[in-house]
């Protein structure tokens, strides 16, 4: 059983290490979601986080932003680096210009659906260079639709990204997922976490709504109910986001 974070410092060292786990593992695709309000906020000083567990890569390490802007921003915030700072690219440049034969990884910082095409590129320009997302917001149904585009565009490439790690505290509960391990769904309850579901896939929407509805209504036969309190994870959450930044 996994440990649920209690503070999100103790969630992106845990991020850390997962995605160390998982690059070792030889997984070429790797994402890191922490689903937490305000997060993408504080991309930039996550990014930097990161890169302290891909200095093996040395200069071939390349940290990509979703635009321009957000590049140039983090050069002049960060100043020299061991690393090089590009973008995804655009109409006058696209990703194929972006990407040199020095790159030996790529770290992608919150790229969202608008992205999601050139993201894709780059993994496939990758090859067998490691391609890892940090908190990717992929999956925005204004841009990527919800018929046949969207089912053909998990299928081709959404389905080909490793969740190294995957946290999402709720009212109550929390989705956890930290690689190699299944998908973990746990209930806060006085005494602490309880594990109450280990899923091969993702719980997500009535499938996860039936999961904690079963576990909070408790034994038909003892009539016993598990009552969840509201998480500590969220009220603690704004410290280290401030933190971050300083």
């Amino acid at each position: 059983m996994l440990q649920v974070p209690n503070t999100l410092e103790d969630a992106i060292a845990n991020a850390k290490q997962s995605t160390q786990r998982a690059i070792e593992a030889g997984c070429g695709r790797v994402q890191v979601e922490l689903i937490i309000p305000e997060i993408a906020l504080q991309a930039q000083a996550l990014a930097l986080e990161f890169t302290t567990i891909l200095e093996q890569y040395g200069s071939g390490l390349k940290v990509l932003f979703p635009d321009t802007g957000a590049a140039a921003l983090a050069k002049r915030d960060w100043g020299e680096t061991w690393f090089s700072i590009s973008d995804l690219g655009g109409r006058a440049i696209p990703i194929e210009g972006k990407i040199t034969t020095e790159d030996t990884a790529f770290l992608v910082v919150c790229p969202s659906a608008i992205e999601v095409k050139a993201v894709e590129n780059l993994c496939n320009l990758a090859e067998n260079r490691p391609v890892i997302l940090i908190i990717p917001q992929l999956e925005d149904v204004t841009f990527v639709g919800i018929g046949v585009t969207a089912r053909e565009l998990r299928e081709r490439f959404l389905s080909t990204l490793e969740s190294a790690y995957y946290f999402r505290p709720l009212a109550g509960a929390a989705v956890l997922r930290s690689y190699p391990s299944r998908w973990e769904v746990h209930l806060e309850t006085e005494n602490g976490y309880e594990l109450i579901a280990e899923e091969f896939q993702k719980p997500m929407g009535e499938d996860l709504e039936l999961l904690l509805a079963k576990a909070t209504q408790g034994s038909e036969d003892t009539g016993e109910v598990v009552k969840p309190k509201p998480t500590g994870f969220l009220s603690n959450m704004q410290r280290f986001l401030r933190a971050l930044t300083q």
